[in-house]
């Protein structure tokens, strides 16, 4: 198989800016975060003949605000600055490997291994990295969109895994992007869904070949108990998708930093990691003191998107909330667990914050409290006033901004299993007092499959009343199928999720009125 030099004909090239020691000799690096004018070019990528150019360039893989501007300096999600003396092109930086890792370099295991070892040290070293680790747990990938840019990479991987290598232990992935059965019912949507991923079969396959887990436990949410992947605090892990890095290094008290697409996969196929940023315990500090002072238990997303706005990749220490957050011993209820989601992934997506803390709830919070924060750390005050300007200053995307809503997307990151009760029991009881046996508007619900199974399993007649009301359950992601070129121009969606909002045209809500709407097809004014 001819192999061709992915760095330089990728759409978005940036999601894998370091994996070059997979490419054909002469391809060249592209460590740097892309420019300002080609970020332009993906963002205007709807006048072109991608299908899936939705908006890859407002999010927290490249650090670029809606005009393509950098929102940061220095820009890692990690804490490192690539800009160092360490990174002296005329003193390049060199990590120590043991006796065995330079043997993997010189070829003990062969050719390939060996260039997977070579991607990840030039990887490291590039941060200033002094060692390599050995990999904890299991694998978490953020490879899951089967986009036409994505076919280099996917001959990288057949590489690998032609060369009979797997990940050292069986891992997850990202949610699946097309879902024919729910929201591709529709046949505009389908032909959007298969129109903008027709590598999706041939992801499927190498993932399956390098020893990924079954798709039923695809997620983003890949720590939730259904799914199963999760480790003791202090584990180093290697996982790609910015909510799940989010919530491992905050709840769970994991280390990971926030890697490229694809690199933690070939992570996970060396069993090894470089040790900077957010795995060592400086780099795990706060420089920002986020000190909530709210009358009321905030929307979760809201709150979460006015934290990463301030911190954008810096680690913030968070005081205030904490009792609207339920403990059970030293780990958050399951109530929580879906609270703490929403505010983490909506830091990750509006920011790229890698790891926060807060105070009395998450771990090393609990261990080391305020000592946590650098001496000269910076101080945000969100009160109300605050919380509402950050609201109010949300831009409404779409296209008909004075429409009426046509659905509601709620599972961003997937839901866990009690969001998933919560949310059947409300919608069946506003039905109820509204004397309505369907919804004006099509509910979709988004999780694994193993979390609605466990729905199922549980509550069968609410989940036969609410599907026959009008809701649908779905595992695919919500923003990648609501991004997707032309989806704009038909769907007036809202969500109550932070991190959608980021990635689509949603407009987020409160609970209370995405009720409403779902009941009577109208948005509050």
């Amino acid at each position: 198989m001819k192999r061709r030099d992915f760095i330089k004909t990728a759409t978005s090239a940036a999601a894998l800016p370091v994996a070059v020691g997979l490419t054909i000799e002469g391809s060249q690096s592209a460590h740097a975060q892309p420019s300002t004018a080609s970020a332009r070019r993906i963002r205007n990528a709807a006048g072109t003949d991608d299908p899936s150019a939705f908006d890859h360039v407002h999010c927290d893989q490249f650090g670029l605000d809606a005009e393509g501007r950098p929102v940061a300096d220095n820009l890692t999600g990690t804490g490192s600055d690539i800009a160092s003396s360490a990174h002296d092109p005329e003193r390049p930086h060199k990590m120590t490997l043991t006796p065995e890792e330079q043997d993997i370099l010189d070829g003990s295991k062969g050719e390939v291994m060996a260039k997977v070892l070579q991607t990840i040290v030039r990887h490291g070293e590039l941060f200033g990295a002094q060692r390599l680790a050995d990999c904890g747990g299991r694998p978490h990938s953020s490879l899951y969109t089967g986009g036409p840019w994505v076919g280099p990479v996917l001959e990288m991987f057949e590489e690998i895994a032609d060369a009979g290598l797997k990940a050292f232990a069986p891992y997850t992935v990202n949610p699946m992007v097309i879902d024919l059965y729910t929201v591709g019912r529709d046949p505009v949507k389908r032909s959007k869904e298969l129109d903008a991923f027709p590598l999706q079969g041939r992801l499927i396959q190498v993932h399956t070949s390098l020893g990924c887990e079954p798709l039923n436990q695809w997620s983003c949410a890949c720590y939730l108990p259904e799914v199963g992947n999760t480790a003791e605090p202090g584990t180093i892990v290697t996982w790609a998708e910015s909510s799940a890095v989010n919530y491992g290094n905050s709840v769970l008290g994991l280390r990971v930093n926030r890697m490229a697409t694809g690199m933690e996969i070939l992570c996970a196929i060396a069993g090894k990691v470089p040790v900077f940023g957010l795995l060592t315990d400086e780099g795990r500090r706060a420089k920002w003191h986020i000190d909530v002072r709210l009358s009321e238990e905030p929307h979760w997303g809201i709150l979460g998107t006015a934290i990463g706005y301030k911190v954008v990749d810096r680690i913030p220490y968070i005081t205030g909330v904490d009792e609207w957050i339920g403990m059970e011993g030293r780990k958050p209820d399951p109530i929580a667990v879906g609270k703490l989601k929403a505010m983490g992934s909506a830091t990750a997506a509006s920011g790229a914050v890698g790891l926060y803390h807060v105070e009395n709830v998450t771990p090393e919070a609990l261990d080391l409290g305020r000592g946590l924060l650098v001496d000269d750390h910076e101080t945000y005050v969100i009160d109300d006033e605050e919380l509402a300007r950050i609201r109010e200053g949300l831009p409404n995307l779409w296209k008909e901004q004075n429409g009426d809503p046509t659905g509601v997307y709620i599972g961003c990151p997937h839901n866990t299993y009690d969001e998933m009760v919560y949310w059947c029991q409300r919608l069946k009881r506003a039905l109820d007092e509204a004397d309505q046996e369907q919804l004006a508007l099509p509910v979709v619900l988004a999780s694994s499959v193993v979390v609605r199974d466990h729905l199922l399993d549980e509550h069968p007649v609410l989940v036969r009343d609410v599907k026959r009301a009008g809701v649908s359950f779905t595992n695919i992601c919500t923003p990648a199928f609501m991004g997707l070129k032309g989806m704009a121009d038909i769907e007036r969606g809202v969500t109550n999720s932070g991190k959608a909002r980021c990635y689509s045209n949603l407009r987020v809500y409160d609970d209370d009125d995405l009720i409403t709407i779902a009941v009577t097809g109208k948005a509050p004014n």
